[in-house]
């Protein structure tokens, strides 16, 4: 269907006849420096001058109701699409310090860091949240926002894969991470609110203190899912041989859980790329809350199609009015001829 978003364009239609009818007329020249004889102004007829103008004003109105028709941006309207939502405020705060750079976890047998399996498995994870606000917060020594809210998933993923470790810093702040998810989800509807949050170590900078952030996070009815990542056992070579130490012994389990535990959440405990993926599958599983279909009309903008059509009206008339003069008869004269008109002009 066949709309116009600004209607009120085409009271601009009539303002050329109104200026034409109100203004003075331009006055005529006091005098002409060079007359053409008939025979001469017909021949520079024959050869295709600029049009008449009676047919140079039509163009010139027909340019004008153009444009007009262009301002008046017509649409078509597509049919009435239904878009289902989950209703679902998901804001996912991944760990970026510097221990996310740790090597223990596998993706197709090859090792592969912490951060890099939760942007493959996480990735996945975001890409099945269709219809929901999802949003990104990346923390090390601070906390920040790289994705508000939003159903564009695709500036989602494309802001988790250029993010990197040591980002944010190079120590873990999750009370901020916690606060600046509550400052961005309190505003929207309380059975909506969900923080999914994912660290590998203990709470060593910042300025909020993570248990009050529990609090705050359960005055504000966010629930938080919470995920520990990093495998417990891992070789390493040295000098002296090889051994087997705990890259995970500074992960704050006890944070985690009361966390969840606090905020009606759950925690998650992530070994390796495996059980990652399991937990975001659960999580993704979440019942999604009550929300009415929404609907929409896809819209596809025409006011190229009359503003083109100006345009190439306009070039049209200015390359007659320009553009044929140059090969103009007077020019094409002999100058013997020319100098025998000007003689007979002057009286000579």
């Amino acid at each position: 269907m066949l709309e116009w978003a600004w209607p009120f364009a085409f009271l601009a239609l009539p303002l050329p006849w109104l200026l034409a009818r109100w203004l003075p007329p331009a006055a005529a020249p006091a005098t002409v420096a060079l007359r053409l004889p008939l025979a001469l102004r017909g021949l520079e007829a024959a050869r295709g001058g600029t049009p008449p103008p009676s047919l140079r004003r039509l163009i010139a109105a027909a340019i004008w109701a153009l444009v007009v028709l262009a301002a008046a941006r017509p649409q078509w309207l597509g049919e009435p699409q239904a878009v289902s939502r989950s209703g679902r405020d998901l804001l996912l705060a991944v760990d970026a310090s510097g221990s996310m750079s740790t090597e223990d976890m596998q993706i197709g047998g090859r090792p592969v860091s912490r951060y890099a399996a939760v942007k493959a498995i996480a990735g996945d994870f975001i890409r099945r949240r269709v219809g929901d606000r999802i949003g990104l917060i990346v923390f090390g020594s601070q906390a920040y926002l790289l994705t508000p809210l939003t159903f564009d998933r695709d500036t989602v993923l494309k802001q988790l894969e250029e993010s990197a470790v040591g980002l944010p810093g190079r120590e873990t702040a999750i009370g901020d991470a916690v606060g600046l998810a509550v400052k961005r989800l309190r505003e929207r509807p309380q059975e909506q609110r969900v923080l999914i949050l994912l660290t590998d170590g203990v709470n060593d900078a910042g300025e909020l203190d993570p248990y009050q952030s529990i609090e705050l996070a359960a005055a504000e009815h966010v629930k938080i899912y919470t995920i520990g990542i990093g495998a417990e056992a891992m070789r390493i070579d040295g000098f002296f041989g090889s051994r087997i130490v705990n890259p995970s012994a500074d992960l704050d389990e006890k944070l985690l859980r009361s966390m969840a535990e606090t905020t009606g959440g759950r925690y998650y405990r992530a070994r390796d790329t495996a059980a990652l993926a399991e937990i975001y599958r659960e999580i993704d599983r979440l019942e999604p809350a009550a929300d009415t279909t929404r609907q929409f009309r896809p819209v596809d903008e025409l006011f190229f199609w009359p503003l083109a059509a100006a345009l190439l009206l306009a070039l049209g008339l200015l390359g007659a009015r320009f553009g044929f003069r140059t090969g103009s008869a007077v020019e094409r004269a002999s100058p013997l001829a020319t100098a025998r008109f000007a003689s007979r002009q002057s009286g000579t």
